[in-house]
């Protein structure tokens, strides 16, 4: 039961008032997430498929966001313990390479149930809480991927342009329970989603797309392995969360890729493939 204290209140709360509850919070984005906001003395929550892997200065709920009855339990367990809830940071992610052409049906499919259909089904058990108190910010980790579509990334950029226009349609229906949505758009980042990116067909003689596959695939990995660190997506989660009024969109990454991102909304679509096709090696 909400606790009638916090309706209308969450975003006014100090730090150590205020729950959230970020999901895929094991590595990367979400791990650098959680840990800064606990040492700024929020009560965090995480999610994994597998907490008992490691130790964690923040409570880590078991989770998988593709399983409805998990999402399901781990709220539940949350709420549990608290009697409101204030941020949801949707993290939880993975990403696969491949020509769109060659790419395993299930593997496809996959990228899409993490990416979106995950985070949608952790939102929408969250939604009740917050509607009831009236409050709330859901930040959804997206990508400079989810505005371009990026060459043998394809499936990833496509569920993440899904959820970037699911959270603009979500933001205005939940605007009159004073629940508020932004979206975090990493460029290049140093974490271990570049190691455990799903490729495939990428050592098959016959494909007529592995030169290129392949020599696109070493930029790839060069620019996030050179990339930012992942402290900065979270530093920008947290100033985020401290404004009263946050901005819709906020892009982390170097100049060049801020850059990009304008032109794309600038630029013709040919002009503007013909950069973003020199850039990953493709005549």
């Amino acid at each position: 039961m909400i606790n009638q204290k916090y309706i209308g209140m969450a975003r006014k709360k100090k730090p150590e008032e205020t729950v959230v509850f970020i999901t895929g919070a094991s590595s990367g984005f979400g791990k650098a997430t959680a840990e800064l906001l606990t040492e700024k003395g929020y009560r965090v929550y995480g999610t994994s498929r597998n907490p008992a892997s490691g130790s964690w200065p923040y409570t880590m709920l078991k989770m998988d966001v593709t399983e409805p009855l998990s999402v399901i339990q781990a709220v539940a367990e949350l709420m549990k313990k608290e009697d409101h809830m204030d941020v949801l940071i949707n993290n939880a992610g993975f990403g696969i390479g491949s020509a769109i052409e060659e790419t395993e049906w299930t593997l496809a499919r996959k990228q899409l149930e993490v990416i979106f259909w995950g985070t949608l089904q952790v939102i929408r058990q969250v939604l009740p809480v917050m509607r009831d108190q009236r409050d709330g910010l859901i930040i959804n980790v997206s990508s400079i991927a989810g505005r371009m579509g990026l060459p043998y990334q394809g499936f990833y950029s496509s569920a993440k342009f899904a959820l970037e226009g699911i959270t603009e349609a979500l933001s205005m229906e939940v605007k009159p329970f004073g629940i508020k949505l932004a979206l975090v758009e990493p460029g290049d980042m140093h974490t271990e989603f570049t190691s455990r990116r799903e490729w495939s067909v990428v050592d098959d003689p016959s494909s007529p797309y592995l030169e290129q596959l392949n020599k696109t695939r070493k930029i790839i990995d060069k620019n996030e392995l050179n990339g930012g660190n992942p402290v900065k997506v979270a530093r920008k989660i947290y100033g985020i969360i401290r404004k009263k009024h946050p901005g819709f969109r906020v892009v982390v990454g170097k100049p060049d890729e801020k850059i990009a991102v304008w032109l794309k909304g600038i630029l013709p679509f040919r002009w503007f493939e013909r950069i973003l096709s020199s850039f990953y090696g493709i005549k």
